[in-house]
């Protein structure tokens, strides 16, 4: 017998798994139930005009606790989150204390707990103490998986030798995320940093850096038989080398890499262009592009990473790396598919479908009965401008603040429930633990 619906998006452009159409989504439970027409239901959203998007994920975001709270709290990130059109996301570990054991998971859990507007799931961070306990930790409901960082960056998470990477391997199954740059080489190369100077920042971190950590890591995980997720690659010649080696390796790229022009970002930005691993040149970004519309690149993650303005405006090299970006994802990339840089299809698959199907999330990722009611409505045609009194981030402020986009987020819907309409929060936060198949 077909259920009656609670809630319909009516009239939208619905981007379902064989395309867009113009129909209702019928939604009960916090469940989808049919994509079609739907003229009788308890509650109808109009949304005449607008693009109903999978609900979009981000998985990659740094959001401070706990310990680091005056930079950004689970609350205030995944605020920012849902006002731009995100509905799920991807916690990192590197918080004080790191998040590394049992008790510090369960502890981001309970913090978590209808606190974040979103839904949500919290990496392990890895270390040389507890490589051998991973295969457990991974598998605690809640968990994205395992993180490493093999170049130190915010926090004091660092697995940087080769032996201990192994180790760290060997235990689980899970896909690793991989923050692949060099330590060997940066520690050799901090010479190349020019006090005052954030424009030296790519000089030090160089290309080598990222280059020498993807090639090690990608031979270590394919001894392991381990799958691994490349985060935020910055270099062609990296995407070139990951093309040869999909067994075991996806990768991401962030919005930031593919709009920031290292010529332009230092002398107009200074240190709010100051990241880990760094802006670079326009040639990396064209390059980015091109191995981008190749299909290599498996998601868009924004490596939210916020540092107050006082933070940031200490002289380079003591001014933190990362910048604010949940928030701007979503307007960012519509705003380069709209100047033709990608299409439609390739921003859903980044930002859902191929995250759901790197990372085995249950329920998520697409428009289709059965799954949870997570979507993103967008005026693709909308013009849109960030300003600063839009932003929600405890940060205060973004790289991308007066850029004029093209393409408009409208309403966030996760699990049913309208989280965001309009720049308008529902009532309460309804966040939830993310599932996933390796966790079940």
């Amino acid at each position: 017998m077909t259920q009656s619906p609670e809630t319909v998006l009516s009239g939208g452009t619905v981007h379902t798994p064989s395309g867009p159409v113009i129909a209702d989504v019928a939604m009960r439970d916090g469940k989808i139930i049919g994509v079609g027409t739907y003229p009788d239901a308890a509650r109808r959203v109009d949304c005449t005009g607008l693009d109903i998007l999978p609900g979009v994920i981000d998985s990659q975001v740094h959001f401070r606790e706990p310990g680091l709270e005056h930079k950004e709290d689970l609350e205030s990130g995944s605020r920012a989150a849902v006002l731009g059109g995100i509905t799920a996301v991807f916690e990192m570990p590197n918080t004080n204390p790191n998040t590394d054991s049992v008790m510090r998971i369960h502890d981001k859990l309970e913090r978590a707990h209808h606190r974040m507007w979103c839904d949500h799931a919290f990496y392990v961070g890895a270390t040389a103490d507890n490589a051998e306990q991973l295969g457990e930790l991974e598998r605690i409901p809640g968990t994205a998986g395992v993180k490493i960082f093999m170049g130190a960056s915010t926090g004091s998470l660092l697995v940087a030798e080769d032996k201990e990477l192994a180790r760290v391997l060997a235990h689980g199954h899970r896909r690793v995320a991989i923050h692949a740059e060099d330590e060997d080489r940066m520690n050799a190369r901090k010479g190349e940093r020019v006090e005052g100077d954030p424009a030296s920042h790519p000089v030090w971190r160089d290309d080598e850096s990222a280059m020498l950590a993807t090639q090690r890591i990608l031979k270590l995980a394919r001894e392991a038989r381990r799958p691994i997720h490349i985060l935020h690659v910055t270099t062609p010649a990296e995407l070139e080398v990951i093309s040869r080696h999909r067994d075991v390796a996806s990768c991401e790229v962030t919005p930031q890499h593919l709009t920031l022009r290292a010529e332009d970002a230092y002398p107009r930005l200074g240190s709010h262009a100051q990241m880990n691993p760094p802006i670079r040149s326009g040639a990396h970004v064209d390059g980015l592009w091109e191995w981008l519309r190749a299909g290599v690149p498996d998601v868009i993650g924004s490596d939210h990473a916020p540092h107050t303005l006082e933070e940031k405006a200490k002289p380079y090299p003591q001014s933190p790396s990362g910048m604010p970006g949940v928030q701007t994802l979503l307007p960012l990339m519509l705003d380069h598919v709209a100047k033709g840089h990608m299409s439609i299809e390739r921003l859903i698959d980044m930002t859902s479908a191929g995250v759901q199907r790197i990372f085995g999330l249950v329920g998520k990722g697409r428009i289709a009965a059965g799954y949870d009611a997570d979507f993103t409505v967008v005026d693709r045609k909308g013009n849109f401008t960030i300003t600063e009194d839009w932003l929600a981030s405890r940060a205060g402020w973004s790289p991308f603040t007066g850029m004029e986009l093209e393409g408009r987020v409208v309403g966030t819907i996760v699990r049913g429930q309208q989280v965001m309409w309009e720049a308008e929060l529902a009532e309460q936060a309804l966040g939830e633990p993310l599932r996933f198949a390796g966790c079940l």
